[in-house]
């Protein structure tokens, strides 16, 4: 069963993907496994849209994410992105 907050905050991250990307659609639509970038992507995000991402993300989420192969990882999908921000919020213990 999924967590309803998982739910509000993967719509939220979705929300925030369009509007940053200035992308008019539904965040509904996207499913949230479906890849960010790349030729399978419904969003059709390219490198500047990538830029655009992280600096928005620091911005609201004070996550800062400098090295490529991280930004990779993490900019898979809207399920990616979720998880490392949760872990990023997550104090270790």
């Amino acid at each position: 069963m999924t967590d309803p907050s998982d739910s509000a905050f993967k719509a939220e991250l979705k929300a925030f993907i369009m509007s940053t990307c200035d992308r008019d659609s539904d965040p509904a639509s996207l499913a949230d496994g479906a890849p960010l970038f790349g030729p399978d992507s419904p969003l059709a995000l390219d490198s500047i849209d990538g830029l655009q991402l992280s600096v928005a993300l620091e911005r609201r989420f004070g996550v800062k994410i400098t090295d490529p192969k991280v930004f990779r990882r993490v900019f898979t999908s809207v399920n990616a992105l979720a998880d490392y921000l949760r872990r990023q919020r997550t104090p270790p213990g």
